[in-house]
């Protein structure tokens, strides 16, 4: 529960300090130019205020005025001089004692980066200093005035200037923050704990279908994780419950498997005795008998071998697949109207290298499904192509379910007919793989169903990978009718 409660709301406390420091850095890259533009605000004020005192002195008919109404004057615009350059005169006003210059700015030609420059020397200064400030006038743009002033005043409005700057920024940033940190913790937070929260309690039971998660209807990319973590909890829980059943199924078979095995030893002896009948009937069907039984003690072995350990390594030898095929036939095909037929287009010279038992296994599960899905034809293709030995199951039977096809190599879940496992085919699968090859369903229509099994092509010479039988164990095939 660590994980649940502290991820999420540490997510949420990032997301707001990031956006209270993202304001702030915005309202810092603002606050300079801001600042520029309230000094310059500052001294065309008093530009402007000058101008205007400095009409006292037009009224006059000498351009004076008494040192008392010019001192009022001054303090009123709150400088030490003026000086109004116009056309045909200059006027003036000024202390008697006026204090020397400390600094000229002239405003007439700043640019953007120099009055920026200018208000944060003036901000970083702690002593006074006397200005001489010149401008145009914004009543008379012919007229140029001057004035001298101090800049502790200009200072102090500034800073005043910063903090309401600062105030602001810190209640935007606040503001903001909030909205957001509300927002994302609705739209973001709070779905991402219900997430993580799904998958704490999954884990926990994989196998309880309620702990899967219903996904809410959104189209953002998180209705999108929702819903894929939905499909793989689904997936994870059916693919947990197909494992169980494998293993009660390797379970089954173990307990069976002894008596079984015995019941099999039996019918075995009891067929030997039928060699010794001169019956010519007899005499033909012992072997296919014998060869039966002993294929079904291989099986019992076999399934044994698959649920406990996978399939079993391969032991290949060089053959030549016609015989094969030619034996297969003997054993599906049903003579007679109405019965299987099974057709050999088997090149005779045509030579593979793989575990007959377990090929033949592979075939005949393929031959039994063709049977059991209703057809009356199943022809056998072979050749080499690509490098590989490339072997082809057409039938003519009704072709496969769309449900089917889609699990079609998956215990308990591909089985082409009702009642079956699935398994023929998914061991198959890996019959064929552990030979380097691959099994695929090549077509499936109601006209018939064609599957294609590819095994490395024999090289030449006389032994072609050949396993020693001291190395690798044999095992006959576990195949026969679990399609």
């Amino acid at each position: 529960m660590t994980a649940l409660h502290s991820v999420p709301r540490g997510l949420s406390v990032r997301l707001l300090a990031l956006t209270v420091a993202f304001v702030m850095a915005i309202e810092v890259l603002i606050f300079v130019p801001a600042l520029s533009r309230f000094r310059l605000a500052y001294l065309n004020d008093h530009i402007d205020a000058a101008h205007l005192a400095i009409f006292a002195l037009e009224a006059t008919p000498d351009n004076m005025v008494s040192q008392d109404l010019a001192t009022r004057l001054l303090a009123h615009v709150g400088v030490h001089g003026i000086v109004v350059h116009k056309s045909n005169m200059t006027l003036m006003l000024g202390e008697e004692n006026p204090p020397p210059i400390d600094a000229t700015y002239d405003l007439r030609g700043a640019g953007l980066l120099m009055p920026m420059g200018d208000a944060l020397e003036a901000l970083a200064r702690s002593e006074n200093r006397v200005l001489r400030v010149l401008a145009i006038s914004p009543k008379e743009p012919g007229d140029v005035v001057e004035i001298f002033l101090d800049e502790q005043p200009l200072r102090g409005a500034m800073w005043g200037f910063a903090g309401r700057i600062l105030e602001l920024s810190i209640l935007t940033s606040a503001l903001i923050g909030a909205l957001l940190y509300v927002s994302l913790r609705r739209l973001l937070v709070t779905p991402l704990r219900r997430l993580i929260a799904s998958m704490i309690a999954f884990r926990d039971d994989p196998e309880d279908a309620a702990r899967v998660i219903v996904p809410a209807r959104r189209g953002d990319e998180l209705g999108l994780a929702q819903r894929e973590l939905a499909a793989m909890q689904e997936t994870v829980r059916q693919a947990l419950r197909h494992k169980e059943r494998l293993a009660a199924l390797g379970t089954a078979v173990a307990k069976i498997n002894h008596d079984l095995r015995n019941i099999l030893s039996t019918a075995r002896l009891a067929s030997d005795g039928l060699s010794g009948i001169a019956a010519p009937e007899v005499r033909r069907l012992t072997p296919r008998l014998v060869a039966a039984i002993d294929r079904a003690v291989a099986l019992c072995a076999r399934t044994l071998s698959f649920t406990g350990e996978g399939a079993p390594p391969p032991l290949v030898r060089r053959f030549a697949l016609a015989p094969l095929v030619a034996e297969l036939a003997e054993l599906v095909e049903r003579p007679g109207e109405g019965g299987f037929a099974l057709a050999s287009e088997v090149p005779p010279a045509l030579m593979v290298d793989a575990d007959r038992d377990q090929l033949f296994g592979v075939l005949q599960n393929l031959a039994l499904n063709a049977v059991e899905a209703g057809a009356r034809r199943l022809t056998i293709r072979a050749r080499v192509e690509g490098g590989e030995a490339v072997i082809e199951l057409a039938d003519d039977g009704p072709g496969l379910a769309p449900k089917a096809r889609e699990n079609l190599f998956r215990p308990f879940a591909g089985s082409a007919r009702p009642g079956g496992t699935g398994l023929g085919l998914a061991i198959a699968r890996e019959v064929m793989r552990a030979h380097g090859g691959e099994i695929a369903l090549a077509d499936s229509t109601g006209a018939g169903t064609m599957f294609v099994l590819k095994l490395p092509a024999p090289r030449n010479g006389d032994v072609a990978n050949v396993i020693d039988l001291d190395r690798r164990r044999r095992a006959p095939s576990a195949l026969e009718g679990e399609g």
